[in-house]
């Protein structure tokens, strides 16, 4: 188990990585700079990180030939948040670059970072301080997650293979939360099936805490998603 100092109080740092481009989604362009509810739908995530009164700044990561963000998103172009083009060509690598950057403005191995999809932009605050107090004095941090509901199927070719058990299991949401130290490691020896920050951590042979999340932190992905996603940001 890795261990940190004692008496040194962590601070919590969110890490937002946008340097995708959102293939599946059919936007023409970045699904993270897609208008819903009239504003960019990253605007949506980065307002509801910027009302949590734990964490101490947001790094969105960037791929380094975005030219959008200021322009779509002024108002958290300043002290709102910390801008970083360093994307990388995966998630782990973005993370990666992202965790290097907040150590360059002054983070510690102690600290904790809250590693956010842009695409969930769904997020209450609420739900992120519940994490927070959840992961406070764990050893090793936690994620949002909500138990599995459906009936699972495994396929191939259209066709259902086998019903699987849908007992103990979860479905992974972010934020992801675990101190800089030990992320930072667990993502250096990542490899193509690491498609999270709990899975690379999970590499290493600990076993992050699942905290029960909402059904309405669900991650924009496909088509259909982003009218349910402004429906229900309309309606707040």
């Amino acid at each position: 188990m890795t261990t940190f100092p004692v008496g040194l109080q962590p601070r919590c740092f969110a890490l937002v990585p946008a340097a995708g481009v959102g293939a599946r989604s059919g936007a023409a362009g970045p699904k993270q700079y897609v208008p819903l509810a009239g504003r960019p739908m990253m605007a949506h995530t980065l307002q509801a990180l910027a009302a949590v009164p734990d964490l101490v700044a947001t790094l969105v990561v960037l791929a380094p030939d975005d030219d959008q963000f200021e322009a779509l998103l002024p108002e958290f172009a300043g002290e709102r948040a910390w801008v970083a083009r360093c994307g990388g060509a995966s998630r782990a690598e973005t993370v990666a670059n992202g965790l290097q950057e907040l150590l360059a403005r002054g983070a510690q191995a102690h600290d904790w970072v809250l590693v956010h999809d842009a695409a969930r932009c769904l997020l209450r605050a609420e739900w992120v301080q519940v994490l927070i107090a959840a992961c406070a004095d764990d050893e090793v941090g936690g994620l949002l997650a909500l138990p599995l509901a459906d009936t699972l199927k495994q396929a191939s070719h259209g066709r259902v293979m086998a019903t699987v058990d849908r007992q103990a299991k979860w479905a992974a949401q972010t934020p992801q939360m675990f101190r800089l130290g030990l992320l930072r490691p667990a993502l250096a020896g990542a490899d193509a099936g690491v498609t999270d920050e709990a899975s690379a951590v999970e590499a290493l042979g600990h076993q992050p805490m699942l905290v029960e999340g909402a059904l309405e932190n669900f991650k924009v992905t496909w088509p259909a998603d982003f009218a349910l996603a402004e429906r229900l940001l309309k309606s707040r």
